[in-house]
């Protein structure tokens, strides 16, 4: 029998100890960094927003006076471009993932366009702004509208979608697609009446959470051209709009000029937080309230 030394097994005991406590420590302390750089971010926001949200505020348009100013245009925009990018994202994004997933044969083809999938989650927004100005802006000569807006925004989130939509389709048992095709149905048959209702709440959780990233989303909308100032509101899909993050990203470089527009920006960072908060609060709810469990 081999003599073990226990005073060498009890150092490198203390030393993984201590090793694990450190980065315990390092990871503790990030955490608490990033949380309290929120937390001053967001109480500066709401600070100096108090008094300047109200419903004149909201229902307001766009006006040279920052009392009269108000943020109706950059919401009706923001509406008009989801309707364009919701149809556009779900449609394409969830057909993708049921080829993907349902039809594609594995092999090269499906890992290539796996990988690419993956990759465009990663390629930065501006970029897409630089593609939605050369398709659908001057290519199309759609010029700086919902529709070219809300195509470019589309193509932006598309990726989070396939990727949720393919976990969601992925994750529903093998045995329920095996009792569809036993009783006679055919594999369209299948995927519409098992598969896809089985799959609806992951995939409804990742297009909210997309919107929700499209929603907050600038830099595409900067290079596209689209305005800031607009005082008519948009009435279809072919008229010229703006949004939120627009309106904000402006009024934040007129604080420059007049002090009051950092008040603005500041009401309507607020009223896009809480835009956000109740879309992911629904994605949260769908998921935890319509998950079913096989």
């Amino acid at each position: 029998m081999k003599y073990v030394d226990s005073s060498l097994v009890q150092k490198k005991m203390g030393s993984r100890l201590f090793i694990n406590n450190l980065a315990k420590g390092i990871f503790l302390i990030a955490t608490l960094f990033g949380l309290i750089v929120l937390a001053v971010l967001i109480y500066r926001v709401f600070a100096q927003s108090l008094g300047w949200i109200d419903l004149q505020f909201i229902t307001s348009k766009y006006s040279n006076d920052p009392v009269k100013a108000g943020i109706m245009g950059a919401i009706t925009g923001t509406l008009w471009l989801m309707l364009v990018v919701a149809p556009v994202t779900m449609l394409l994004g969830v057909g993708t993932a049921i080829y993907l997933e349902e039809y594609a044969q594995k092999g090269r083809l499906q890992a290539f366009i796996q990988t690419n999938i993956s990759n465009l989650a990663g390629v930065p927004s501006i970029v897409f702004g630089l593609l939605g100005l050369t398709v659908f802006v001057r290519g199309l000569d759609l010029g700086a509208v919902v529709l070219a807006g809300g195509f470019t925004m589309a193509l932006l989130v598309l990726p989070v979608v396939v990727v949720a939509s393919q976990e969601a389709i992925r994750a529903v048992p093998q045995y329920l697609r095996e009792a569809s095709y036993g009783m006679g149905a055919t594999k369209w048959q299948t995927i519409k009446n098992v598969v896809l209702p089985a799959a609806i709440p992951g995939i409804l959780t990742g297009v909210i959470l997309a919107l929700s990233r499209a929603i907050g989303e600038t830099a595409p909308l900067v290079v596209l051209g689209i305005p800031a100032l607009l005082i008519p509101l948009p009435d279809g899909i072919f008229d010229k709009f703006t949004v939120l993050p627009m309106q904000i990203y402006y009024w934040t470089i007129d604080s420059a000029l007049v002090s009051e527009y950092a008040n603005l920006a500041a009401g309507a960072i607020v009223v896009l937080l809480v835009v956000l908060f109740i879309m992911n609060s629904i994605a949260v709810i769908i998921r935890n309230k319509f998950q079913r469990r096989f």
